[in-house]
């Protein structure tokens, strides 16, 4: 494959540890960043995620445009790349897809390919960016249908390349999924994190938290500013997921009220089967 320029916008974990696999698999001429707070630019420039920071006239030049901004900024900046040539490919890393899907100008729809890299950790900003974060995860590329081929083909041959597992479906049913796989498992770190800190000191918390805390609080360090957007966009979905959560909350709850000891076994056997599809 003819190696490419490539322009990134964001310059964080997923910007960056994107960068480090387009350079770990040679699939990159170039690297030209764009982001708008400075000292991300400093940042990556010194960690060289990327060859160069760049202005918007000299982004627009590149062969693929990778976005990966929050959400919200994915679609404010959208009407930004509307002079790119015909041969330019944009790429979104949002982890919602609807609203994005929708406000795509039609002069680049055809450019446009809806991508949600099914990964991530809870740090943010360049020195997050580490070089495996993408090799042996699921990317969801959305309505395909509507991209030209050349576009279609140059992004699925990269993240064959970096070893993704690409997965194709509409933005309506990717947002679905991904609100009870990822965006719900999120909502639950922050409340669990809000009920514990309103509920115990701080000693406490320090002498008693195990790695079973540890693990299902750690995504509640991720960044707010992303996830308030990511629960707009995906608003309708979330309702519903967290009403799906209630009830099986309510479910515990009454099965320790009435002592009903031996359905709440059950209801654990019934969980426990998630992990022999996650193995």
């Amino acid at each position: 494959m003819k190696k490419l320029n490539f322009g990134i916008v964001g310059l964080g974990l997923m910007g960056g540890s994107f960068a480090l696999s387009l350079k770990k698999y040679n699939l990159c001429n170039t690297i030209v960043g764009y982001d708008h707070n400075i000292s991300h630019q400093e940042e990556a420039i010194k960690l060289n995620l990327v060859d160069k920071i760049v202005d918007l006239k000299s982004l627009l030049k590149v062969d693929i445009i990778i976005l990966c901004i929050p959400v919200d900024a994915i679609v404010l900046f959208m009407p930004k790349l509307q002079n790119i040539s015909s041969n330019t490919t944009i790429v979104d890393f949002g982890s919602t897809k609807k609203l994005i899907v929708d406000n795509i100008p039609q002069s680049i729809r055809k450019n446009y390919i809806p991508a949600h890299p099914m990964t991530g950790t809870e740090k943010f900003g360049p020195s997050a960016a580490i070089d495996n974060l993408y090799e042996n995860k699921t990317i969801v590329l959305c309505d395909l249908e509507l991209c030209d081929d050349v576009h279609k083909n140059r992004v699925l041959n990269i993240f064959s390349t970096i070893g993704m597992n690409i997965v194709q479906m509409d933005s309506s049913t990717h947002d679905i999924h991904a609100c009870l796989i990822s965006h719900l498992p999120h909502a639950i770190s922050f409340a669990l994190a809000n009920t514990v800190m309103r509920h115990e000191d701080r000693a406490n918390i320090t002498a008693l938290a195990g790695g079973g805390f540890k693990d299902m609080s750690r995504i509640a360090k991720s960044s707010s500013h992303m996830w308030v957007d990511i629960f707009r966009q995906n608003r309708e979905n979330m309702l519903d997921s967290l009403d799906k959560f209630d009830k099986e909350m309510k479910l515990i709850k009454d099965m320790i009220n009435n002592e009903e000891y031996d359905k709440m076994t059950t209801w654990m056997n019934d969980a426990n089967k998630l992990h022999e599809i996650l193995k």
